[in-house]
């Protein structure tokens, strides 16, 4: 289990982009499962939408590509402090299945499927209480 403070030295992220607030489990060479809390205090529902508000899907894609990134780099054995930065690059197969609201927690799952010269390919899903949300192919480099 990894909590925000060690998640950090893996992430270069930080508030309001840091969309990762825990790991649960990961398997290096293979996996992580990871949340996020979904309030509504997220400076992005002042915006989307005011009156109803939802997580835009761009930023679940991110939560986990950050996710993804953990794992890469944790597999790796290597930190941004080292000089290594996780650069997303690309996603495929994307498709959103239900919204994301204030009040969720939001599941972040990430299985390494290639890696080849510095590209990452990862089998990515998000979930609330075990209804698929998001699921897409979601690649990542190392610079």
């Amino acid at each position: 289990m990894m909590d925000v403070k060690e998640i950090r030295r893996y992430l270069p992220h930080r508030y309001p982009f840091l969309l990762v607030d825990r790991v649960v489990e990961i398997n290096l060479n293979e996996s992580i499962v990871a949340y996020k809390n979904v309030t509504v205090n997220e400076p992005f529902f002042n915006g989307h939408f005011p009156d109803d508000p939802v997580m835009p899907g761009v930023l679940i894609i991110e939560a986990m590509a950050q996710a993804a990134g953990v794992l890469g780099f944790k597999t790796m054995d290597k930190t941004p402090e080292d000089g290594s930065m996780y650069y997303f690059v690309g996603s495929d197969k994307t498709r959103f299945k239900r919204p994301v609201v204030p009040g969720d927690r939001l599941q972040l799952e990430a299985k390494i499927i290639a890696v080849k010269r510095g590209i990452w390919k990862f089998e990515c899903k998000a979930s609330v209480d075990g209804e698929l949300v998001c699921s897409s192919t979601i690649m990542c480099a190392d610079r």
